[in-house]
């Protein structure tokens, strides 16, 4: 069963009389809206976050999330040359055929650039042309991107393209998704979100008279808001206008997510008033630094009955920033399915912190074994059977 432990020790060091922190208000129009602080795991707003909608161009996001764990894994060169066939050409190119990055009938194009062109300039083209490189067919492809977004914790989408164009309902996704895939590419591929989304623009192919075709990121918070990076924008009459971005301010990371909007104008307006809310109305307040004990949970049958539990990388936990950490009663507990069954792997998340403060929703953060706990050997396992039936343990 569900084990869960009061962390009453550190919890009493934070706690205060004052009165209960507010969770500061926020509206939008926007139909589906979604802010997620990285580094505390809080969930800042969520206005139909678990409802599925057609992604559009959002899609593509794991059209490169594929790319890069493969890329990551030595398995895929960014300098590998991919061929454009001539019917992937035929189906996405023109007016009918949406965003485009202009490629040509039986080009050599690189992984590296058809990355390029996938999220600076969101082409249909590209997607195609770099999921048949990589997978021979886009429909293989699409398995790969729909075991990968398993595997990274996509609980509530599926994709039956490459690029996200309308397919009667096959292809959806859900706002809390599209924010646990950006945290993905920005945690687990940190180098190359940094090279691919941060581009202001790109430039490939040739207009009639021969001068190079130049576009701009359509990403409407970069260059308008400090330490903005990515990710992608998306639009269909099915899906409206909608968009997945992320920021940096002084260590601390915000992804948001919205879709549903009427106009281009709209989606500028409230991708900027949302992020700049999260980062102006709530601040993080540090709370264990990374490799610090946290608590401990009981272990079954193993070489240790405990194992420390540990914080993965610097904790934190978010609060309105109108109050201080001291006018803001908090409370911790661990959480953990106990008791732990041995053998446990040092750095094996284990267990999670959950962080209350006020009438927030609770902000949860994982937890990892201090150390390895290998199986108790026989004679191990019979003393704890003897501890147990005479109560000892």
């Amino acid at each position: 069963m569900p084990r869960t432990i009061i962390l009453a020790t550190a919890a009493s060091v934070l706690l205060a009389s004052a009165a209960p922190a507010k969770a500061p208000q926020f509206d939008t129009p926007a139909k589906v809206a979604y802010l997620y602080d990285v580094n505390s795991g809080a969930v800042l707003y969520a206005k139909n976050a678990d409802m599925r909608m057609p992604p559009a161009s959002l899609a593509k996001m794991m059209t490169a999330e594929v790319a890069f764990e493969l890329i990551d894994q030595g398995k895929l060169p960014l300098n590998k040359m991919c061929t454009v066939r001539p019917e992937t050409w035929e189906k996405w190119h023109g007016p009918k055929a949406g965003s485009t990055m202009f490629l040509s009938p039986n080009e050599q194009v690189s992984v590296e650039n058809l990355l390029h062109g996938i999220v600076t300039l969101s082409g249909n083209d590209a997607s195609v042309v770099l999921a048949e490189c990589i997978a021979g067919t886009e429909q293989a492809f699409t398995e790969q991107m729909n075991a990968l977004a398993k595997r990274i914790g996509l609980t509530n989408s599926h994709f039956g393209t490459a690029n996200g164009w309308p397919d009667d309902g096959v292809t959806y996704v859900t706002a809390r998704d599209l924010a646990t895939l950006a945290a993905s590419e920005i945690t687990n591929h940190y180098k190359l979100y940094k090279k691919f989304y941060s581009q202001p623009s790109f430039s490939w192919g040739k207009t009639m008279g021969g001068q190079a075709i130049s576009q701009d990121n359509r990403n409407p918070i970069l260059g308008k808001v400090p330490g903005a990076d990515g990710l992608k924008t998306g639009h269909t009459e099915e899906a409206g206008y909608g968009f997945t971005g992320s920021a940096e301010q002084n260590g601390r990371r915000l992804i948001e997510v919205l879709a549903g909007m009427d106009s281009w104008n709209q989606r500028v307006q409230e991708s900027t008033r949302l992020i700049q809310w999260g980062f102006n109305a709530w601040e993080d307040k540090a709370l264990f630094k990374a490799g610090a004990k946290v608590g401990s949970a009981q272990v079954q049958l193993g070489s240790e009955s405990e194992v420390p539990l540990m914080a993965p990388r610097d904790l934190a936990v978010t609060v309105p920033s109108a109050l201080s950490l001291t006018g803001s009663p908090i409370t911790m507990k661990i959480r953990y399915q106990g008791p732990l069954k041995a053998p446990i792997a040092k750095g094996q998340e284990v267990a999670q912190l959950v962080i209350t403060t006020g009438d927030t929703p609770p902000q949860i953060v994982p937890l990892v074994a201090g150390e390895e706990v290998g199986r108790a050997g026989f004679f191990g396992r019979v003393w704890l059977g003897l501890k147990q039936l005479v109560g000892m343990a």
